[in-house]
């Protein structure tokens, strides 16, 4: 074995490693990193066996070009759709006053906002404090583990703070980012608000703005923007961002 298929080798057990611990520690958050740190791991290996087959027939070769072009065929996109996301959600127009805001549901402790969402209702409340005008939608069901509805959370933590509860809408059947927007709009319609006119803000995590963006166009909103809420720790951020590049591209093809 040349030394350079030793360290391809090497790398790919450092990796596979890596996966397995950051899966197997279920705290730090970053099951979907360490799948892909497995998988690359993965892919690694069989390039390696394939560059040995490819050395011993015209066979190999063929299935080797043809796993090294299917490879560019998969990651070119994934990256330009990553620097896409990474530019979406590191943009920040929340200076701009919107008509109506929606903020997104995100899991719920019991009673308790999950760190997701309440980096969202950070955000929210930032948001709404610099436009007072302005009502929005809480939007977000009932999941598993949750004693309340997202909206409900939301709810009691904004007005908690000082937030008028008469600006505040909650719609608490939605189970997915497409139901938050197309129950929102049919609430926000009630409320003399057109989406499909109006400027409507919508709170949700940075790496989810892009993704949230393509979703609201598909529910009739015209004039969406993100106004983005940071996670605290740059490890997550870090393994939602690259989530987000696989989810876009099921969102696209599936939703």
């Amino acid at each position: 074995m040349r030394s350079s298929e030793k360290i391809q080798c090497v790398i790919a057990a450092v990796l596979a490693l890596a996966g397995a611990v950051v899966l197997t520690v279920r705290a730090w958050g970053m099951r979907f990193s360490g799948f892909l740190l497995v998988g690359l791991a993965a892919v690694l290996v069989l390039e390696l066996l394939l560059g040995h087959w490819a050395k011993a027939s015209k066979t190999g070769r063929l299935c080797r070009r043809i796993f090294q072009t299917a490879l560019t065929l998969v990651l070119v996109p994934l990256i330009c759709i990553e620097i896409y996301v990474i530019n979406v959600g590191s943009s920040d127009p929340s200076a701009l006053p919107a008509d109506a805001v929606v903020v997104l549901g995100a899991g719920v402790n019991g009673t308790q906002p999950s760190l997701s969402l309440y980096t969202r209702l950070t955000a929210a409340l930032d948001y709404l404090e610099e436009n007072p005008d302005v009502p929005a939608v809480l939007t977000g069901g009932r999941g598993y583990g949750e004693e309340i509805t997202e909206a409900q959370c939301m709810y009691d933590w904004l007005t908690a703070r000082g937030v008028d509860p008469a600006r505040l809408i909650m719609e608490e059947q939605a189970g997915n980012t497409a139901e938050n927007f197309a129950f929102s709009k049919e609430l926000l319609e009630e409320q003399g608000i057109d989406p499909a006119e109006n400027l409507v803000a919508v709170v949700t995590n940075d790496f989810h703005i892009a993704r949230s963006r393509l979703i609201a166009a598909r529910q009739g909103y015209g004039h969406a923007f993100g106004v983005p809420a940071k996670l605290p720790w740059r490890h997550l951020e870090v393994n939602y961002y690259l989530r987000e590049s696989f989810a876009m591209v099921k969102t696209w093809i599936f939703d």
